[in-house]
Formats: structure tokens, C-alpha cells, sequence
């Protein structure tokens, strides 16, 4: 279960990373030598790493309902009916 949260923390990185993103022009600072125009102002590892943290868990979360209830099966997703054209011979 650790390395599955640890793939949904690493997925979770590339949803959250462009929340509250502002430009050093949106922030009204001065550009440095060479500086993109779309880097971010602010690069805060410890803000991003609480809000992945965050949206990974409740991602995590619901995964595990779903293993338990079931509410979402293989089956259910089965959209060529394998099973069918398996029994055929």
C-alpha cells in the first residue's frame, strides 16, 4: 500500500504544481538576467509538498473505498466484453 500512496503522491505533484502560480510580472518584481517570463515569482517546496501531500491522501483514500466496496470493478470497465469473446473457444 506504501508504494502505491508513493505513486499517488508523485501523481499528485504534476496536478498541483500550477495551483497559485504567479509570474514575476504578476507579483510586480523585477526580472533577472535570463529569466523566463513564465517562471514562477516564489517557488515555496514547503507549501507544494503540504498540498500534494493533501490531494494524494484524499486521492488515496478514495482508492481504497473503491478495493473495498467496489464500487468500480474491472468489469464494469470492460468496454469489449473480453470475458465473452474468451468463452467462445
Amino acid at each position: 500500500m506504501l508504494a502505491i500512496y508513493v505513486l499517488f503522491w508523485a501523481f499528485s505533484v504534476f496536478l498541483v504544481l500550477p495551483w497559485g502560480v504567479r509570474t514575476t510580472r504578476e507579483a510586480g518584481g523585477d526580472y533577472i538576467a535570463g529569466q523566463a517570463e513564465s517562471a514562477p515569482h516564489e517557488f515555496r517546496l514547503g507549501r507544494l509538498a503540504l498540498r500534494v501531500t493533501i490531494v494524494a491522501t484524499a486521492l488515496f483514500a478514495l482508492f481504497v473505498a473503491n478495493y473495498e466496496f467496489g464500487w468500480v470493478t474491472p468489469k464494469m470497465l470492460d468496454l469489449f466484453d473480453r470475458e465473452a469473446v474468451y468463452n467462445r473457444g
